[in-house]
């Protein structure tokens, strides 16, 4: 729907300010918290507020709390969406403040990924320990096998597979798999594991879940187990992964509902304290997936802990939408 001239008027006044255009380009490179945004910008937290919340108010950044922190991004979709874009497309490729704020934001993701990797390099040899202190994963993995199928599965693809769990519960019935993380200790781990499982078509490459390289529509499974909440994007990553799926195949997504555990930031390097069904059936539903099926798995007993959400969505086929 077209926006009104008054509603565009509300939204280029809210845009045309140095500071909120530096913003609106930050924020179009991924979420950020406000802390983050602020030592990007050295400003201070109270006029980066007020910042924010006058671009709020014009729709075109959303802003969502995730426990202590709260975090900002570019509305999604409609009229304002196109037209910050349009705006941001006029600005030179090199204007040398958007430039100094990229670089900016460069150290700050250069050092959360530093103590990503510190993090994961420490925990590696344990990290099946670390994750079962949260939840049952004999539950979950039962959840997984059913909102999986019965396969078999021509080509399992695993993003962020760290020690390979994935790999070994749902590579038996696989053709093929394939595993990709970034960090090289969790791939030396799950590597012993396959072994030990005997999967002979089982490959395991360093990559990136944002770029993986793979070919579009590749893989009739595609896995993203406990990797979100670790994420500064994880909206693109599940495009990335909906990318994968074949025409009748399904991606299973693995993780936290909204929680209010701190400790798991400031001890575990989460970004993301959970997230809900519907912030992740959108995601899904942007990507071109479908049929999204949610199961909860709470912790036992009632306990004040994690709950486990699994996120299924499958891609058409051609056949099906052209008789729809």
């Amino acid at each position: 729907m077209a926006l009104s001239m008054e509603q565009a008027v509300d939204v280029l006044r809210a845009a045309g300010e140095p500071t909120r255009l530096r913003i609106l380009a930050l924020l179009e490179r991924e979420e950020l918290a406000v802390l983050e945004l602020c030592r990007v910008l050295d400003q201070s937290q109270p006029r980066v507020s007020r910042h924010l919340k006058l671009l709020a108010e014009a729709g075109l950044v959303e802003r969502f709390p995730d426990g202590a922190w709260v975090f900002y991004r570019l509305t999604a979709g409609g009229e304002t969406q196109a037209l910050i874009a349009q705006l941001l497309d006029l600005i030179e490729p090199d204007d040398p403040v958007l430039t100094r704020d990229a670089e900016r934001l460069e150290a700050v993701r250069a050092e959360r990924s530093a103590e990503a990797g510190e993090y994961f390099a420490r925990n590696a040899a344990r990290w099946d320990e670390i994750r079962s202190l949260y939840v049952s994963e004999t539950a979950v993995e039962a959840a997984i096998l059913k909102a999986a199928g019965a396969g078999p599965f021509k080509r399992l693809v695993d993003l962020g597979s760290g020690t390979g769990r994935m790999l070994t519960l749902l590579g038996p019935k696989s053709d093929q798999a394939l595993g990709l993380d970034l960090s090289q200790q969790m791939l030396n781990i799950a590597r012993s594991h396959v072994a030990e499982a005997g999967l002979e078509r089982c490959e395991l490459r360093h990559g990136d879940i944002f770029g993986t390289r793979l070919p579009d529509r590749s893989a009739d499974l595609v896995v993203v187990h406990q990797v979100l909440h670790y994420l500064a994007d994880p909206a693109a990553a599940v495009r990335e992964a909906a990318r994968l799926v074949a025409e009748g195949g399904r991606l299973l997504i693995v993780d936290f509902a909204p929680h209010k555990l701190e400790f798991l930031r400031e001890q575990h390097q989460h970004r993301r304290l959970g997230f809900a069904d519907g912030e992740m059936e959108r995601w899904l539903q942007e990507a071109g997936l479908s049929k999204v099926e949610v199961a909860g798995l709470p912790p036992p007993n009632g306990a004040e802990g994690l709950t486990v959400k699994i996120w299924a969505a499958a891609r058409g086929r051609e056949s099906q939408r052209s008789a729809a």
